[in-house]
C-alpha cells in the first residue's frame, strides 16, 4: 500500500470529514453535476485539498466546460497523483492529492486550453482560500 505524507486510519478521516465528504474523498464517490459548491465559483485564491488543505490548482486555471463539476486545465506541479481507474467499464485517469491520496475526481484530454487538459474535480473534495 502506497504511503503519503498525511495518514491518517479510516475511522478519523470520517471523523474529521463527516459522511458526505468521506464518501467523495475517501470511497472515491461523484457528487451530482451542477449541484457543487465550486462549478460556477470564480474568486481569485487557490483550491485546496478538501481532507488535509495541500494546495492544488490556482483560481486562474478554472474554467467552466459545461459538465457540472468543477474543472481546471493543470494542477500545481507535484500536487495530483495519477491512477488509472478502470471502474464502470471505462478506462479514466484518477486524479488523487499526492499529499494524503483523497479521491479529487479524473483528468480527461479534451480542455480548451493550451494544455488540452480537464481536471474535473468535485466540489467536496476541495476547499477555496483567497
Amino acid at each position: 500500500m502506497k504511503r503519503y505524507p498525511v495518514e491518517k486510519t479510516e475511522e478519523e478521516w470520517l471523523k474529521e470529514l463527516g459522511p458526505e465528504k468521506y464518501h467523495i474523498l475517501r470511497e472515491k464517490g461523484t457528487e451530482r453535476p451542477f449541484t457543487g459548491t465550486y462549478n460556477l465559483h470564480k474568486e481569485d485564491g487557490a483550491y485546496h485539498c478538501g481532507a488535509c488543505d495541500a494546495q492544488l490548482f490556482k483560481s486562474t486555471t478554472k474554467f467552466d466546460s459545461g459538465c457540472g463539476w468543477p474543472s481546471f486545465d493543470k494542477s500545481i506541479p507535484g500536487t495530483v497523483e495519477y491512477v488509472r481507474d478502470r471502474t464502470l467499464g471505462m478506462v479514466r485517469t484518477e486524479i488523487l492529492c499526492a499529499n494524503c491520496g483523497s479521491h479529487l475526481g479524473h483528468v480527461f484530454d479534451d480542455g480548451p486550453t493550451d494544455t488540452g487538459q480537464r481536471y474535473c474535480v468535485n466540489s467536496l473534495s476541495i476547499d477555496f482560500k483567497k
